[in-house]
């Protein structure tokens, strides 16, 4: 039995993003390696991760207005190739400075995948299998997480830390070779049929209205920025955190980082992505719903995971943990484009996208400073107040979405 073209596509742009995720896990798990090489402390080993987001972020809503204005397989496509250069110029680097600012242009290159690639699944699925589709999509995520963390700690254990680059960069040109031969840019003119009418004025402005000032939209953004704090946190410091506190060799910290957290994710967002769907026949608040019981119930595991005196402990927190973020990450855009206009769809995603990485490239740095004060177990526990907080919020959101009506399609 063939698969229909609209799950082809997704499966293309998985793989993309698979390799997105893998190359920012990789530089976290090579922390150690690095900070032995190049003689740095935490505070400065967390500018990798916040050049790449500050850059990943201020080049958000230019990537996305460009996604509804141009090709966006031109986009995808353009966006892989500069990233495939950045990593040939990471395998060549020898000082700090210079891993800064590749890693700052491997923010720029990825920047250009995400809201064409968004805006691309929800052209091929509407509203019945939207959340199913992106939250496949999304589970690449948390597998390139794994592949990554998993990968690059192997490699660079035995091997050195450029060395794991290449294999990265070997599977970017692979995968870019795909893209040019199978991936088909969707027809704008189907969208637009199926939009309500909107004025000559739409643009930038519009989308920033739409997307900041419009109650529902602005309330997910805020959600979205607290809850990838939260991630940006775990994704930098968890494979140093198990390194120090249980003594771990870093290939096993490198895995414990992120298999455990990552492989529940994958099931969670799968089971979100169905959830929502079914959910959100019966209400405009549906995915939102979805979203909230995932903020809710991971928040205890969230305070376990810092606080956990004994791996046995930290395994299940993770686990728990893992599973109900996947939930609120598989309708993080399904929910958005609930609320936003369908000829607005990359822009609003590039400029939540923004706000959410601005808010995840301060997480790293302040986590790193707090720790100098309190142990990053306290730290790490601190976080579960603002999933609650989240949750909360998610919870008003869908109540108020219910009550104006139907999705936009």
């Amino acid at each position: 039995m063939s698969i229909q073209p609209k799950w082809r596509v997704v499966g293309m742009l998985w793989m993309v993003c698979w390799l997105n995720y893998a190359d920012r896990q990789a530089i976290f798990a090579l922390f150690p390696l690095l900070r032995k090489e190049l003689g740095v402390g935490d505070v400065r080993l967390a500018l990798l991760g916040t050049s790449f987001m500050w850059v990943y972020a201020v080049f958000g809503p230019i990537a996305g207005w460009a996604g509804d204005r141009m090709s966006r397989k031109g986009l995808i496509v353009t966006g892989l190739g500069l990233w495939l250069m950045v990593t040939v110029a990471t395998i060549l680097s020898h000082s700090f400075w210079q891993l800064v600012i590749l890693r700052a242009f491997s923010g720029l290159a990825e920047a250009v995948y995400f809201p064409a690639a968004m805006s691309m699944i929800a052209a091929y699925h509407g509203p019945e299998t939207r959340s199913r589709a992106m939250a496949l999509h999304q589970s690449a995520v948390y597998a390139g997480t794994i592949g990554g963390g998993v990968l690059a700690a192997f490699v660079g254990e035995r091997f050195g830390w450029r060395t794991s680059f290449g294999f990265f960069g070997a599977a970017g040109l692979l995968i870019l070779l795909v893209l040019l031969a199978f991936l088909k840019e969707p027809q704008r003119k189907a969208e637009r049929e199926s939009a309500a009418p909107v004025s000559a004025a739409s643009g930038f402005g519009l989308t920033l209205r739409e997307t900041l000032v419009q109650p529902l939209a602005r309330r997910l953004v805020l959600v979205f920025i607290g809850a990838n704090f939260v991630a940006m946190i775990f994704l930098v410091w968890l494979p140093s955190f198990l390194y120090g506190k249980f003594h771990m060799s870093l290939s096993m910290a490198g895995v414990s980082a992120t298999v455990y957290l990552q492989t529940a994710a994958i099931a969670g967002v799968l089971c979100g992505g169905a959830l929502a769907d079914r959910w959100a026949k019966k209400s405009r608040g549906g995915r939102m719903k979805t979203q909230a019981l995932g903020l809710l119930a991971g928040t205890p595991f969230l305070f376990l995971a810092g606080w956990s005196p004994a791996i046995t402990v930290l395994v299940l927190s993770m686990i728990g943990l893992g599973f109900f973020k996947g939930m609120y990450e598989s309708n993080i855009w399904a929910s958005l484009y609930d609320v936003v206009r369908p000829e607005c769809r990359a822009t609003a995603v590039g400029l939540m996208n923004s706000l959410g990485w601005l808010g995840g490239g301060l997480a790293p740095l302040a986590i790193a400073a707090a720790a100098q004060h309190f142990s990053m177990s306290v730290c790490l526990s601190a976080t579960s107040c603002i999933y609650a907080v989240a949750g909360v919020v998610l919870l008003w959101n869908a109540r108020q979405a219910s009550r104006q009506g139907q999705q936009i399609a």
